[in-house]
């Protein structure tokens, strides 16, 4: 698999935001929308935001490098197919260890593959 997709437009932001699926943790908040528009070379999008709340610039934009990171390393392999995901930087993403943002997104990831089960 090649790069991965972004979210790049607000609209697609709100539109995940809209599906009213999310999953919280200490280090981080990830939420989900299926798209059965995605095409097979990007099984999945995400994007990433970091509000005022987490600090100043250099916070916000550690803390994206970050969820960054962690999703090139895990949403490859543990992404559902189909679905857009926005994972969003709590003040805790800057400082939290990087073994336990891990466990964050992985127990993330589980949550919402529960409540779409449902």
């Amino acid at each position: 698999m090649g790069a991965i997709a972004r979210l790049t437009r607000r609209s697609e932001f709100l539109k995940v935001a809209a599906g009213r699926r999310k999953s919280v943790t200490p280090g981080l908040i990830l939420q989900a929308l299926d798209n059965p528009d995605l095409i097979a070379e990007n099984p999945f999008r995400i994007g990433y935001t970091a509000s005022r709340k987490v600090g100043n610039a250099v916070k916000r934009n550690r803390a994206k490098r970050r969820l960054r990171a962690l999703a090139a390393e895990i949403l490859p392999e543990k992404a559902a197919p189909g679905r857009d995901y926005v994972l969003i930087a709590r003040s805790e993403t800057v400082t939290r260890p990087f073994a336990d943002l891990r466990g964050d997104l992985i127990q993330a990831l589980r949550r919402l593959d529960r409540q779409v089960q449902r």
